[in-house]
């Protein structure tokens, strides 16, 4: 990777539960955690069995645009791709040559869709149908746990 990405992530902050145990850590107050798929959503959609596409990709200017104005602002920027670690290094390439700023790149991530993340930290979903706007806030019915 070139000067563009990745730079050093934030420092977390330390965190107890009710009792004083030290728990996992958290991104300070206001940054967030932006995790971020590659192919046919900051670019062309290029399967792994046509990973000679991958170098010559399209990408999208406005996702270009959006996300390094995210890292400008201090939050994280990951990508997390269905890529293996064989395409590693043409991705952080294409990232690169894009002007893609980022802190991490996380590969492997399981294809096909239909995603359901459980975590005990917030989980917000945005899903990207055609382009990078401002992001708005939408009332939308979500599955959880009935812990009631």
């Amino acid at each position: 990777m070139d000067g563009l990405a990745p730079l050093a992530s934030v420092d977390l902050v330390d965190k107890t539960d009710e009792s004083g145990k030290h728990i996992s850590p958290a991104v300070p107050e206001g940054v967030k955690n932006y995790l971020i798929d590659i192919d046919g959503t900051v670019g062309e959609d290029i399967p792994n069995e046509e990973a000679h596409r991958m170098a010559t990709a399209e990408a999208y200017p406005d996702a270009i645009e959006t996300i390094n104005g995210w890292h400008g602002e201090g939050h994280q920027i990951c990508f997390f791709t269905a890529r293996t670690e064989e395409h590693r290094e043409v991705t952080e390439a294409w990232l690169d040559e894009k002007g893609f700023r980022y802190h991490t790149l996380l590969m492997g991530k399981p294809r096909g869709g239909n995603y359901h993340w459980i975590d005990n930290h917030v989980v917000r979903a945005t899903r990207y149908s055609s382009r990078f706007t401002d992001l708005v806030k939408r009332n939308v019915e979500i599955e959880v746990f009935d812990d009631e």
